[in-house]
């Protein structure tokens, strides 16, 4: 015979999901959609956004294709089967596309038709800054409330400690620097490897540290490449048969700069080798896929509440609004203190 809990533990009738989030705003049907470059864990993203609005008796609109799709009219109703089994998987089931056309206000205006012909009360954008850009617009343009997920690898958006997809990107990135060290290692060589950040080296920096290189150059801190001679000049002197150098796609040359000044400056063996877009691919980590999960319950509550305008994020474990604009206008450093831990234990 079971005993009965002690009083002082939550009681069922205590619990989170005891009381429905009040819907205020009224919504009766939102719409979803992902754009620009894919990142793992959008599709845990969306499986959230529609078992979230389901719950609360609100109906699911997919936009196929991203902005594309939409002002082009793709879209399909969605339900909590449609989004089975697909937490694990990289990618997104929606697709996504970029589109010159959702550039021009008539592009965008389509898009609205379609959105209103649907009966939808608002839209949840899963993406980066350019897909936040397209949101915001139509938002401004036609009224309608636009609630942005940050969907990208790179880690780049101000308003939340990490972005979807930033988590298993850097595994991703450091299992192939693991495997390039012990080529390097077996040949006596010097590897530079590239890791995907245009405009961001938080990929790079992360990878750095727990790929114990000896050097890595980011967009944040464009220090003069011929630095690195010396270092690896100093690396040989002290007994290291090979290194890891690690660059991040936006840092000016690239890859190809830095090993080139290398094989000048040493007459060393140098090898390049650039990650790319498998870094976008794969399973996410369980790490993106709760943050996904959790954002996704987000931005649903955020339209039932009748905001608009903005991005949900996570900043110290909360989940925190960021006004859409603010996401690309204000600027998110990569951690200063990681990159002197990169540099104090490179010796």
């Amino acid at each position: 015979m079971s005993e009965l809990p002690p009083a002082d533990l939550p009681q069922p009738a205590d619990l989170p999901h005891a009381e429905p989030h009040p819907n205020s705003a009224g919504i009766k049907r939102l719409a979803v959609l992902t754009s620009g470059g894919d990142a793992p864990g959008m599709n845990a993203a969306i499986r959230a956004v529609v078992r979230t609005a389901t719950h609360h008796g609100i109906e699911v609109v997919g936009v196929r294709r991203g902005f594309s799709g939409l002002h082009r009219g793709d879209l399909r109703m969605i339900g909590p089967r449609d989004v089975a089994n697909t937490i694990q998987r990289g990618g997104t089931v929606l697709l996504t596309a970029r589109s010159k056309t959702w550039r021009t206000p008539e592009g965008r205006a389509s898009g609205a038709a379609h959105l209103r012909e649907w009966g939808v009360d608002g839209l949840i954008v899963i993406g980066g800054d350019g897909s936040f850009h397209g949101g915001y617009y139509l938002q401004q343009e036609h009224g309608i409330p636009i609630v942005g997920i940050p969907g990208t690898i790179d880690n780049d958006l101000y308003g939340t400690d990490h972005t979807i997809g930033y988590f298993t990107a850097v595994e991703t990135a450091l299992g192939a620097v693991d495997k390039l060290r012990d080529t390097g290692a077996s040949h006596e060589r010097i590897f530079v490897i590239e890791v995907m950040g245009r405009h961001a080296g938080h990929i790079a920096l992360e990878v750095a540290v727990a790929g114990g290189a000896e050097e890595v150059f980011i967009p944040e801190d464009p220090k003069p490449v011929d630095g690195v001679v010396q270092i690896v000049k100093d690396s040989v002197a002290k007994g290291k048969a090979s290194s890891i150098i690690i660059v991040a796609e936006g840092y000016p040359g690239g890859a190809q700069g830095v090993a080139s000044a290398i094989e000048a400056g040493t007459g060393l063996e140098t090898r390049v080798s650039i990650l790319g877009h498998i870094q976008r691919g794969g399973s996410p980590v369980s790490s993106d896929r709760v943050l996904a999960s959790r954002l996704g319950e987000a931005a649903v509550y955020a339209l039932m509440d009748g905001v608009g305008g903005v991005m949900v994020g996570r900043v110290n474990g909360e989940v925190v609004h960021t006004p859409l604009h603010e996401t690309w206008e204000r600027r998110k450093d990569v951690s200063r203190d990681l990159y002197r831990c990169a540099m104090t234990l490179s010796i």
